[in-house]
């Protein structure tokens, strides 16, 4: 009998280093961001792999304090991939209905679980191609989970504040995820990857806002930031 042939996945692109200038001034606002922000961290409440996977997913579109008061009740009651693959989908839309779109997300916790304990023994996978295959985690989450977990710096993650923090600081002129994601990854070395996003995150939410900015009162915005200059125009 002929070997059935599996489809390989396509290698990702081979990263181009941005020019010296550009690393260098990268580097100095992310050692500025570093003296602002010392105690930078993921904002997810975890203690765990499976916990900080499951909190991510629900996070999509989702703020993350309201992620952090649902999912106490959700990890004690069901605080392993076992459990939440042999809980009933009732059960758990009942511990997740107050975050957006958690009929899907509740489907979304439970195939997840019901893959980590049929494919990989309970535990989390710590690859990225593994990782998203699993229902409701894609690159973002999986970056998440690497980087925080596991200390693996496979990417970046660009949620709407360093989306946002990217185009005014000058690090791209992109404006979908996964391209921002590839310039912040030629500007930055890989070791920071993770910490860059929380870092860019912090200051998105405490200075360089969507709206009502405080950009013309940070010293770091009014040297960096291009917000700052319309503000100041």
């Amino acid at each position: 009998m002929a070997k059935k042939k599996t489809a390989r996945k396509k290698p990702e692109p081979m990263l181009i280093k941005a020019p010296e200038p550009e690393r260098r001034r990268a580097a100095r606002i992310y050692k500025k961001l570093q003296q602002k922000y010392p105690d930078a961290h993921c904002a997810l409440i975890h203690s765990n792999p499976f916990e900080l996977l499951v909190a991510t997913i629900l996070s999509a579109q989702c703020t993350d304090v309201l992620v952090n008061q649902v999912t106490p009740a959700i990890f004690k009651k069901l605080p392993t991939p076992q459990l939440m693959a042999k809980a009933d989908l009732v059960t758990i839309e009942s511990l997740v209905n107050r975050v957006n779109f958690w009929r899907n997300k509740a489907k979304n916790l439970k195939a997840m679980a019901e893959l980590l304990v049929e494919k990989h023994g309970g535990a989390v996978p710590q690859t990225m191609e593994e990782l998203t295959e699993l229902p409701g985690a894609a690159r973002k989450t999986a970056n998440v989970v690497l980087g925080n977990a596991f200390n693996i710096n496979h990417g970046v993650v660009v949620d709407t504040h360093v989306g946002r923090l990217s185009q005014r600081f000058g690090f791209t002129e992109e404006t979908d995820p996964k391209k921002i994601e590839r310039d912040l990854m030629a500007l930055f070395p890989r070791k920071n990857w993770c910490m860059l996003s929380h870092l860019l995150i912090y200051h998105g939410r405490a200075v360089c806002k969507a709206r009502h900015a405080l950009c013309l009162d940070d010293d770091l915005c009014k040297r960096y930031c291009s917000n700052a200059d319309v503000m100041a125009a």
